[in-house]
């Protein structure tokens, strides 16, 4: 694809959650979001403060809400592709080169995305991170605490990290969910909990919640 440097993470949400799961991530991002745009004003940006945005909503004509991708590159028209494990991605040429800063909250803690995490099946995980990483020609490396995780390096200055998870079950599709970075993941939950989220699984180093639309997604102790 040429030299990539920025992916941008698409929210693609089902029509009857689209409204509320947009004001949850414009609550969970403090980006404000641009005027709509395509055929049906189903697009539409969440405009950090600072900075080139990252992530986008898409309201679907019917469906479940997902993820998807568009990974950046200078020598691309637009043109919508599937991994080997099924995960939309775009190809799209406008450039993104400035990550926005994280956002201070009230009470002094900082957090913001950072990272998509790639769910892969175990039968298709190598084949996935394969390909990912010839996509974007971002090498691999190996998780150093859990095995089940890699991750691609990301040139500097690449806002949003690809964290790729192998999952227990053998076969389906690859989907995908966002992370959070955040230097008090007990306050940030507290945030997301109030803004409609749900918590479902505390891990040592990561909390598991649900926003407004279903989908999960994760608030980890990585810095911000």
């Amino acid at each position: 694809m040429g030299d990539v440097r920025w992916i941008t993470a698409f929210l693609d949400l089902a029509p009857d959650v689209h409204e509320s799961a947009t004001e949850f991530w414009l609550g969970v991002t403090g980006a404000t979001l641009s005027p709509p745009r395509g055929e049906h004003d189903e697009f539409a940006t969440l405009v950090p403060p600072d900075g080139d945005d990252h992530l986008r909503v898409q309201r679907l004509s019917a469906g479940p809400s997902r993820i998807h991708l568009d990974v950046h590159a200078d020598d691309h028209s637009f043109a919508v592709h599937t991994s080997p494990g099924g995960l939309v991605w775009c190809s799209v040429s406008h450039p993104a080169a400035t990550a926005p800063a994280a956002v201070t909250w009230p009470g002094g803690h900082r957090s913001r995305v950072d990272q998509v995490c790639l769910d892969i099946p175990s039968e298709q995980y190598d084949e996935e991170c394969a390909f990912w990483s010839e996509l974007t020609g971002w090498p691999v490396d190996d998780g150093k605490v859990h095995d089940e995780f890699r991750r691609l390096r990301v040139p500097e200055g690449t806002l949003l990290r690809v964290l790729l998870q192998r999952l227990d079950e053998p076969t389906g599709p690859t989907r995908a969910h966002l992370d959070l970075a955040t230097d008090d993941r007990a306050a940030e939950t507290d945030r997301h909990v109030a803004l409609g989220a749900t918590v479902v699984d505390p891990r040592p180093h990561w909390t598991v919640l649900r926003d407004p639309s279903g989908s999960s997604y994760c608030i980890t102790d990585r810095r911000p």
